[in-house]
């Protein structure tokens, strides 16, 4: 291993070291001074570990001395490994096995803001030792001439991320009909030979959007989407026809509607639906009858299911689920065992073990990682009972100095459990500054118990951080999803609110040193705290947020949004609110119309390319503000979409963020 990290990466060296104790008794010393800024929002130097489906290989992205991340295979047998795929100006992105000699992968450009993209993300393939690379898929729309290129897919051919047979030289990819920013017509899906080029169309039933295959790798089942309608298409192995399984809201769901999750290596369909009860869990489907069981294969109590079912090439082996943190229920007695076996070892972090497809070998991949330790990558092997370390994504992270990560739940004013992520810093638990950490969708689950660079950079720096999963947040059940629906600026913000108030209650938070901060609709929710809540708050920090919601819909002259038609059309109205017959509501929830009610410091963040909230949300607002507030602090990465993808922009923005609440909220506001 150390030969192999000598010429691939030396700064992983000590990474790569064969573990002698557990990971709990390798924590360093904490330091007197807060770790360096960098540590938190450098790009990671290991990542996306996966072992070949016969487990003799293993495959990872290192970063290059220049930080461009290239793709390495090991050979588990003896050590030896090299670089297979590396560029110039680009980074290496997605890659799978397509089987146990040849990988498929993609490209990123993490050293570009979405501004300066230029490229699509490509296809490509290589052997694991390097030989027979072949571009497979164009990385822009350039037209080329002559035989050699004329196999070369168009730039809108993408990898499917789902794994296929893994027993031959053909891999599933999807060619995409865009037709604007954000607006994706249908997905047509291809069977590709990775060594030739040439690829074949699958049939579809209609626009299709996503594509499932079975166990054995072959198409199976579509989701089409039409006029604000889902529905799921089964192709039968026995007439070769597509027939129609369900259909329901698009946005809304309706009666019988369900998530295809996997088929199972028996042919038994896995479906996610919450038709029996208010959290969603998972459902073995019956095709004949047309119908789901109604008893779950897998129910968690408190959170909708998130997750994947584990497979090998014979039979179901377990499921890897998202409850307060990632989990595994092995159903398998032998992986059962072996999870013991890891997490005696590895007494201290949560413990992911996921075996290769094909195995013919004791190896097994470990993912360990908790609320102070960032993902590190480790290789089990069953037959020796020798855990070993194979790399880490942020070896800089020094455990001992963060913060401890707990679900806490409070009531809403009107009763609702509301779940909320609290991050205190090291060694303190009372009278903090506080920053409550609003995140964005609205209509996604906010956070996990783990390792997070934003939270664990501010609670280095002091300061208590709650994340409130508000209502409208997903993963906590349909009712607590249902919620949400048109309440922004409403009940939405009372949650957060009502939050911000049992922390000060609880004697975490000082009331007089609480900032209100976040990104999109988070960002959203930022400005509208500090209208509706002024005396919470002493400051406020939004980066990308939504400023007026009709601005969602109508755009203007100066960019376009990459929001697509149908969720204008068919999702908006229904859950955040109708232009005309909600325009009071949308008008008093507006922070643009009510910019003049901010009298608190604001910092305000944006990116000039960003599609997602367009740079006119963030100067509208900001020109409307300063009428009357003249504490506002303006940064804009012109070069940046709806995040910061580049590290010296983030470096900057948490530089700002830092110096801006030490100002306003530090021990010495």
């Amino acid at each position: 291993m150390q030969n192999f990290l000598q010429r691939l990466f030396p700064a992983l060296l000590a990474a790569w070291a064969v573990l002698a104790v557990p990971a709990a008794a390798q924590v360093q010393a904490p330091a007197s001074a807060a770790p360096p800024l960098q540590d938190f929002f450098s790009n990671p130097q290991f990542s996306a570990a996966q072992l070949s489906p016969s487990g003799r290989y293993l495959a990872a992205k290192l970063a290059n001395a220049n930080g461009r991340e290239r793709l390495a295979v090991v050979d588990l047998a003896n050590g030896s490994a090299q670089a297979v795929a590396s560029f110039q100006d680009a980074d290496v992105g997605q890659f799978a096995w397509v089987n146990d000699e040849r990988l498929l992968f993609d490209t990123a450009d993490n050293q570009s803001g979405q501004g300066d993209l230029r490229y699509a993300p490509g296809l490509y393939a290589v052997n694991r030792d390097g030989k027979e690379f072949r571009q497979l898929a164009a990385r822009s729309g350039a037209v080329q001439s002559g035989l050699a290129v004329q196999r070369i897919l168009p730039w809108h051919t993408y990898m499917l991320g789902q794994r296929g047979a893994q027993d031959s030289e053909y891999a599933y990819v999807t060619s995409k009909k865009i037709t604007g920013p954000g607006q994706v017509e249908y997905v047509d899906l291809l069977r590709l030979n990775t060594r030739n080029g040439y690829t074949t169309t699958v049939n579809r039933p209609g626009d299709a959007q996503s594509w499932l295959l079975d166990s054995k790798g072959e198409p199976r089942l579509v989701t089409v989407a039409e006029k604000g309608r889902s529905s799921v298409h089964y192709l039968d192995p026995a007439t070769k026809e597509w027939r129609e399984l369900v259909s329901f809201g698009q946005f809304t769901g309706g009666k019988g509607s369900f998530r295809p999750l996997a088929f199972a290596p028996d042919g038994t369909l896995y479906v996610v639906t919450s038709a029996y009860k208010d959290k969603s869990a998972v459902h073995s489907y019956d095709l004949a009858a047309g119908n789901i069981n109604p008893k779950p294969l897998v129910e968690l109590e408190q959170y909708d299911f998130s997750g994947r079912l584990i497979m090998d090439k014979d039979k179901l082996l377990g499921v890897r689920f998202l409850a307060d943190a990632v989990g595994t229920r092995w159903l398998d007695p032998a992986m059962q065992a072996v999870q013991q076996e890891v997490d005696a070892l590895l007494p201290g972090t949560v413990n992911l073990v996921t075996p290769p497809s094909h195995p013919d070998t004791p190896n097994l991949l470990v993912e360990a990682y908790s609320d102070v330790q960032p993902r590190v990558f480790l290789l089990y092997n069953s037959a020796t009972k020798k855990l070993s370390k194979v790399g880490e994504a942020r070896p800089q992270i020094k455990p001992a100095q963060m913060g401890k990560q707990d679900l806490v739940t409070y009531a809403a004013r009107d009763g609702l459990k509301i779940p909320a992520w609290l991050t205190l810093p090291k060694g303190q638990r009372k009278n903090l500054p506080m920053v409550v950490l609003v995140h964005g969708g609205p209509y996604v689950r906010g956070g996990q118990w783990g390792w997070h660079a934003n939270a664990q950079f501010l609670a280095s720096r002091g300061y208590a951080v709650l994340e409130p999963e508000f209502r409208g947040s997903t993963g906590f059940g349909e009712a607590h999803f249902r919620a949400g629906w048109k309440q922004w600026g409403l009940k939405m913000q009372d949650d957060i609110a009502d939050g911000t108030r049992w922390a000060i209650a609880e004697g975490i938070a000082d009331g007089k040193r609480i900032c209100i901060a976040g990104a999109g609709y988070g960002g959203y929710a930022t400005l509208m705290g500090l209208i509706k809540d002024p005396e919470l708050y002493r400051c406020g920090i939004d980066w990308a947020g939504v400023t007026d919601i009709k601005l969602m819909y109508t755009g203007h002259w100066s960019f376009q949004s990459d929001l697509p038609d149908s969720w204008k059309q068919y999702g908006m109205p229904y859950l955040v609110g109708d232009l005309e017959k909600d325009a009071e509501q949308l008008k008093a929830t507006s922070p643009l119309e009510q910019a003049s009610r901010i009298t608190q410091p604001l910092l305000l963040a944006y990116g000039g390319s960003d599609r997602r909230v367009p740079i006119y949300h963030g100067k509208k607002f900001r020109d409307a503000v300063q009428k009357t507030n003249q504490q506002v602090e303006w940064v804009q990465y012109d070069e940046e979409g709806h995040g910061w993808v580049l590290p010296k922009n983030r470096y900057d923005f948490w530089g700002r963020v830092e110096t801006f609440l030490a100002r306003h909220i530090g021990s010495q506001p």
